[in-house]
């Protein structure tokens, strides 16, 4: 991933809205939500919702697909984990860490 998409992926997740409506999709999974769902589920307006999901699709971050009438949109994991990979590529030298987070937080 380049960091260009990768600063394009925060910027979009760094507003509050898009950052539930992401959360949304990635726990509806590949069967992806509709606006309208979508809209009733974070209690927003579709006119808001609309925008914000068009700064996703722009970061990559979900996809559209249409179903006969309706709009479909899911998280794209591809994505999120290339993200993901990004920002913790060589964490802790290359070992693995959360060993050693889970034994500090139970020490403490």
């Amino acid at each position: 991933m380049e960091e260009t998409d990768v600063v394009k992926s925060l910027a979009a997740l760094a507003q509050p809205l898009r950052l539930r409506v992401f959360r949304a999709l990635v726990v509806a999974g590949p069967t992806g939500l509709t606006p309208g769902a979508l809209a009733d589920a974070l209690t927003v307006a579709g006119t808001t919702l609309s925008f914000h999901l068009k700064e996703l699709l722009h970061a990559g971050l979900i996809s559209q697909e249409r179903d006969g009438r309706n709009l479909i949109y899911r998280a794209s994991f591809v994505q999120m984990n290339a993200l993901l990979a990004y920002l913790t590529h060589n964490c802790c030298g290359g070992e693995v860490c959360l060993p050693t987070v889970l034994t500090a937080c139970t020490t403490r």
